[in-house]
Formats: C-alpha cells, sequence, structure tokens
C-alpha cells in the first residue's frame, strides 16, 4: 500500500466540503441538500463512484465550481467520496443538511483553508485516510485575541 498527501486545488480559497458517501444517486441529493439549504448560494459537487463505471459524477448551479470540483474529485481519485466547492455561503450553512443525506457515511473537513487529503492507494483503489485542513497551531490565544475572536464573530452576525 502507499500513501499520498493529494493538495487540493482552490486558487479562489473558496469554502469546500469533503465527505464520503455510499451510492450513485449522491451527486443528486448532494445539490438538494445544498440547494435547500441556502438557495441563494453558487455550488458544485463531484462524487466518485467506486463500482461500475467509476466515473466522477458532478452536479452544481455554477459551471466554474462543477469544474473545479471534478477536476479535484479526479485528483483525489477516491471511491465514495465527494467535494463541494461554494460561494456565497458557508459551511455553517449546509452541514447539517450534508449531514441528513441517507447516504452521507462521513465529512472529512468543510474549510476555506488549504487542504491535502491523504490517500491510502492499494491494487484495488484509493481511500481517504484523512484530511489537512489549514496550518499547524503556534500558540494559545491571549485574553486579547479572545477578545478579538469574540468580536469578530459578532461583528459578522454569529452572536449576539
Amino acid at each position: 500500500m502507499e500513501i499520498k498527501s493529494i493538495a487540493i486545488e482552490n486558487p479562489e480559497n473558496l469554502n469546500l466540503v469533503i465527505g464520503q458517501t455510499h451510492f450513485i444517486k449522491s451527486a443528486e441529493d448532494l445539490y438538494e441538500a445544498f440547494i435547500n439549504s441556502a438557495p441563494c448560494m453558487k455550488f458544485g459537487i463531484a462524487f466518485c463512484e467506486a463500482s461500475g463505471d467509476c466515473l466522477v459524477r458532478v452536479e452544481g448551479n455554477d459551471d466554474s465550481l462543477k469544474e473545479l470540483a471534478a477536476k479535484n474529485a479526479l485528483n483525489m481519485g477516491a471511491g465514495h467520496t465527494f467535494i463541494a466547492f461554494m460561494r456565497e455561503a458557508f459551511p455553517i450553512n449546509v452541514l447539517n443538511a450534508i449531514k441528513d443525506v441517507p447516504e452521507v457515511c462521513n465529512i472529512f473537513t468543510a474549510t476555506s483553508n488549504p487542504v491535502d487529503v491523504i490517500i491510502a492507494e492499494n491494487e484495488r483503489g484509493r481511500g481517504i485516510l484523512g484530511v489537512i485542513d489549514g496550518e499547524r497551531s503556534k500558540g494559545i490565544e491571549s485574553e486579547e485575541q479572545a477578545k478579538d475572536r469574540k468580536e469578530f464573530l459578532r461583528k459578522i452576525g454569529y452572536k449576539l
């Protein structure tokens, strides 16, 4: 078995979600989860089949995001996984809906940070072992940094 690190191409630092699912209708069901959560959001979803034709299935409402998702999914090449990119919304707007999709088994990350997907590959296929999301921790926040964090959350409307 070989272990690989696959860098996710995300030139605009868009929000993305990477997860695992298990059925060909996942692409359409994920589309419905996204559109029902935030109808104004733009998104592209790509799902890697693990049997049959083993194609990357693509859905979404924005051609450039569909293309970006498809390119990254094919590069990962891990069966029964999906990647979605979004604009005009945040993962927090769709995560519960994604978790409610019956086929979804796991969510590896939801972020706009640089992401590397750690892949295990053998003679039969590929699977995701985990992800590296962003950078390594550099220390523990100070009281002033905690105050700044709380002010930021209020500024963007996530706290009163």
